[in-house]
């Protein structure tokens, strides 16, 4: 082989050797790029709530914690192929395994991870409902308590101040993290015209309620009691009392217009209370929810049981069941063993 073959040779191999390592080191960059350049220390996937003051470093620090990089140049070279200077505020959640491009275009473009926003019927003020939305949302609760009481934002819902919590129904909703007060307010409403659909509104009108209305009494039975199999059957009575024009006389309402939501017997000066919540001295039902109530109570109180009963009282036995009576007489006697039954017990309020 003369000098000017091996030198052809040689040089063919060094371009092929330069190409073939030209091509590893771009397949490699592409595979940091795409695929894998961080690995979960534990294995797991990790989520990372990211506020507005949050800054690039602290968020690659936090990162970093939880991850290896495998290849420090990659990363410091990808990051300069998506410049920015800030990190888009959200929640975000990576998978265990990801390349670069993962986690630059998520914080850049704000590609969040949805929340669970949860809150249930234990909620009975504006107040402790905007707090428990405030905990899980990067909100704060005077916004959404300023929402709750401003008519004139309500009414493009059909609502008002005192009929706002119907909009908030207790469930688990996912949402993102970075949703503004009027953005929830908007979801709350697409879910509330999706839960009262045509069957749900019809049932309403046959039993001559709003859906507002019907909300408004299964917050009551759910004030009520704690047993489900009781649900429709309080809800007939209170039905059965609207009809005939009795006084709804619900102990829940005289509880929620004293403020005492901790008391466990209601008195004289509680059902005397002034307030338009309070069944005990208005008629009908009051002007809007007492509490945060479920589906399953709404639907209860939309298929409520049909019977003669006017009176309810809890069950002497403490077991959280009630009696239902369709007397006075049948109710005053159960009244008395109950009001015996505390007093044995020592509970005054």
């Amino acid at each position: 082989m003369n000098k000017r073959k091996l030198y052809i040779l040689i040089s063919a191999a060094i371009i092929l050797l330069f190409f073939l390592c030209s091509g590893v080191y771009q397949g490699m960059r592409h595979y940091h790029y795409r695929y894998s350049n961080m690995l979960s220390l534990d294995g797991k996937e990790h989520g990372y709530f990211i506020y507005p003051a949050c800054s690039l470093d602290s968020v690659f620090a936090l990162v970093r914690d939880d991850y290896r990089i495998t290849s420090e140049h990659a990363f410091e070279k990808d990051l300069k192929r998506v410049p920015f200077s800030h990190p888009e505020p959200g929640y975000y959640l990576f998978p265990a395994e990801m390349g670069n491009r993962t986690l630059f275009q998520r914080i850049r473009l704000g590609e969040q991870t949805p929340v669970k926003l949860r809150f249930r019927n234990t909620i009975r003020t504006n107040e402790q409902l905007a707090g428990r939305l405030a905990k899980q949302l990067l909100t704060d609760s005077a916004s959404i308590v300023a929402l709750l009481h401003d008519d004139s934002f309500l009414v493009r819902y059909g609502m008002n101040r005192e009929t706002a919590r119907c909009l908030f129904i207790a469930d688990t909703y996912e949402v993102y993290w970075t949703m503004t007060p009027e953005q929830l307010f908007d979801r709350m409403y697409r879910e509330y015209k999706r839960f009262w659909n045509s069957t749900r509104r019809k049932e309403a009108d046959r039993i001559g309620l709003t859906p507002q209305e019907v909300y408004t009494l299964a917050s009551i039975v759910t004030s009520e009691t704690t047993k489900p199999f009781e649900y429709p059957i309080i809800a007939g009575l209170y039905l059965n009392r609207m009809r005939i024009g009795m006084h709804l006389q619900a102990c829940p309402t005289a509880i929620y217009a004293s403020g005492k939501f901790n008391a466990r017997r209601v008195t004289h000066q509680m059902t005397a209370t002034n307030s338009p919540y309070n069944t005990y001295i208005n008629p009908g039902l009051p002007p809007g929810a007492i509490r945060i109530t479920t589906a399953e109570v709404i639907d209860s109180t939309l298929h409520a049981t049909k019977s003669n009963y006017l009176y309810m009282c809890a069950n002497p036995d403490f077991s959280g069941t009630h009696i239902f009576s369709d007397t006075y007489s049948k109710h005053a006697l159960t009244a008395r063993q109950y009001q015996r039954e505390l007093n044995k017990r020592k509970i005054r309020q």
